[in-house]
């Protein structure tokens, strides 16, 4: 009987949950926002939740548990200079979850989860990224019409005669 069992298992046995868990709050800290199924989300609150604690303790014992936990040293590095005083004044209640929808392949319920406080420095590299696409884009637009105007038989100058 699983009496006053609160784990949940997520289809897993001892090892790969908490490897699994391990390696979502890692990615958590690192990337700001994640996206996962429900129950999975709810089963790694906890666990990120006591790593911002620690991360406000800010002491050598706190650090040294908190790198027994998480996967990288970035990650805990992240953890204690940029994530933790964040939240300095609030007691709890460091992340929202929120509903996306349904996954296409196995009609899993799927949600983002983040932290509170992420929507500036996830717009920020969505704006980054978008500049990055944007001169790609840019790059491959003028390596196409140079590459129409020496199929034209257009002379080329002579600047890209002598690169050659």
């Amino acid at each position: 009987m699983r009496h006053r069992k609160v784990t949940k298992k997520l289809g897993r046995n001892t090892s790969h949950r908490r490897a699994l868990l391990r390696n979502l709050v890692t990615s958590l800290i690192m990337e700001e926002r994640i996206e996962t199924t429900t129950a999975k989300a709810k089963a790694m609150r906890p666990h990120v939740e006591k790593m911002i604690t620690l991360g406000k303790r800010g002491d050598l014992a706190a650090r040294r548990l908190a790198l027994g936990y998480l996967m990288t040293r970035e990650s805990v590095e992240r953890l204690f200079d940029t994530v933790a005083p964040r939240f300095g004044d609030r007691n709890g209640g460091y992340l929202r979850i929120i509903h996306k929808g349904w996954r296409s392949g196995d009609g899993a319920d799927t949600v983002y989860i983040e932290l509170l406080g992420s929507e500036k420095i996830i717009e920020a590299k969505r704006k980054k990224r978008a500049d990055v696409r944007s001169k790609r884009q840019e790059k491959i637009r003028q390596q196409m019409e140079e590459d129409q105007k020496s199929a034209a038989g257009e002379p080329e100058p002579e600047d890209d005669k002598k690169k050659k």
